[in-house]
């Protein structure tokens, strides 16, 4: 087999690769020979097919065969023979596949970027620092009380934070659209779930009560038919229900796991939740500081061919979180996260082979300790996770980027930033923290 590699860019290659038509040819003969005793052709009996038979009817099929064989085989040969570390599959132009003549074909097709670690030196990490304060505590079981308050239904005019049964028929200039009636539909007033006018326009009607009102769509609505619209609505208010949330008591409390039922064992339990949210908290602000940090730092060529492997999983995962199918969505939509994936992959793979960075099977059954105490069956979580090779690859995968982090912060400089319980959890945009 002769070859030859073009270099055509940074990480492009072009590679010219002739075999052999004696190579081709002997294994066509070797083929179509073990055919003979299997082969049923009219006319003949079993096993006495002649040879010059067999091969005018299934030449053609097994040289096919036997050159896409080779085509991957030549070149895979011809890679490992030149140190390439091919990225995807090559795109191939054959130039010849014709009996006793030799195979010749070009693959063009790109390697993986060499990565040079840049100076982490230079980056700055802001590291928030925040405590848990009473105050947080009590908002916090305030939550909790509101996620378990119950709905009373009330002789009086609709309020903020009541909760209301309507019917509703919308118009715009006299014609129905899409999604603008409905029976029996339930809104929580004050919740933003619904237009502000439409919300508004329910406060203050009893059961029973009609009454027409306009709602204007924002311009930046979703819907191209109703963006900047006004419609009118028709109201019929059904039923109104008021919030009741329960006593934070022994029965209240026992509800959560805390068999004593004592408030201060509650509020301690609670505090150890919100302290492990926290911490998690932390460590992806830091994680995405970093992350953002080495993608900066560094301009590196990305093989198309993985980039277009990475947007499947980015489309599957999008499907998956909103519940919607996603293939009819442009793969330039994926394109740029996609990217991003791609080109860390490469930077945290490089820094993992200079750096020897090795799993730590203590930190991994931490991490794993971690994710399970927040299910109500730690041990079930756990057992499923050791059992099932795919789901503990997340929680390797996992712990190698906390080490990842942490080797960048050892060289990074890293400001600390008191803040309180909220603005971590919660952290605002850039286009937030502007505005």
């Amino acid at each position: 087999m002769q070859f030859s590699v073009e270099t055509t860019g940074n990480i492009d290659r072009k590679m010219t690769v002739a075999v052999p038509a004696q190579k081709i040819d002997q294994e066509v003969e070797k083929r179509l020979k073990g055919m003979v005793g299997r082969v049923k052709i009219d006319g003949f009996r079993p096993g006495k097919v002649p040879f010059s038979v067999v091969k005018k009817r299934y030449e053609e099929g097994v040289r096919y065969e036997v050159v896409e064989k080779l085509l991957g085989s030549a070149f895979q040969d011809a890679a490992n023979q030149e140190k390439l570390r091919v990225a995807g599959l090559p795109e191939i132009d054959l130039k010849t596949m014709e009996a006793g003549k030799d195979l010749e074909f070009v693959a063009s097709f790109q390697v993986y970027p060499d990565v040079v670690i840049a100076g982490v030196e230079t980056l700055t990490i802001t590291r928030p620092v925040a405590d848990i304060a009473d105050a947080d505590l009590d908002k916090m079981i305030d939550v909790i009380r509101k996620q378990n308050q119950e709905w009373n239904e009330v002789d009086r005019a609709a309020a903020v934070g009541d909760m209301v049964n309507v019917d509703f028929d919308g118009s715009v200039d006299g014609e129905a659209f899409e999604g603008g009636a409905a029976e029996d539909y339930s809104v929580e007033l004050g919740s933003g779930r619904m237009l502000k006018d439409f919300e508004d326009g329910l406060v203050g009607m009893k059961a029973g009560e009609v009454k027409t009102i306009d709602v204007a769509f924002p311009d930046t609505y979703h819907a191209e038919n109703l963006k900047g619209k006004t419609a009118q609505f028709k109201l019929t208010m059904k039923q109104v229900r008021a919030s009741t949330l329960p006593e934070v008591d022994t029965d209240f409390i026992t509800k959560f796991g805390v068999e004593s039922g004592s408030v201060d064992d509650f509020r301690a339990e609670v505090k150890k939740n919100m302290q492990r949210e926290l911490d998690t908290a932390i460590k992806t602000q830091l994680k995405q500081q970093v992350m953002d940090g080495l993608a900066e730092l560094h301009a590196i060529d990305i093989p198309k061919s993985l980039v277009t492997e990475e947007i499947r999983y980015v489309r599957d995962e999008f499907s998956q979180n909103t519940g919607s199918p996603a293939d009819n969505i442009p793969d330039e939509l994926f394109a740029p996260q996609a990217e991003r994936r791609v080109k860390l992959g490469l930077i945290v793979g490089e820094v993992i082979r200079q750096h020897s960075l090795q799993r730590d099977p203590a930190r991994v059954d931490a991490m794993l300790e971690t994710v399970a105490a927040s299910y109500e069956d730690p041990q079930a979580l756990k057992n499923y996770y050791r059992g099932n090779r795919q789901a503990m690859q997340t929680i390797e995968a996992a712990v190698m980027e906390e080490m990842i982090v942490e080797w960048v912060m050892e060289k990074a400089t890293v400001n600390d930033e008191t803040r309180d319980f909220d603005s971590v959890m919660n952290p605002k945009k850039p286009e937030q923290a502007q505005a």
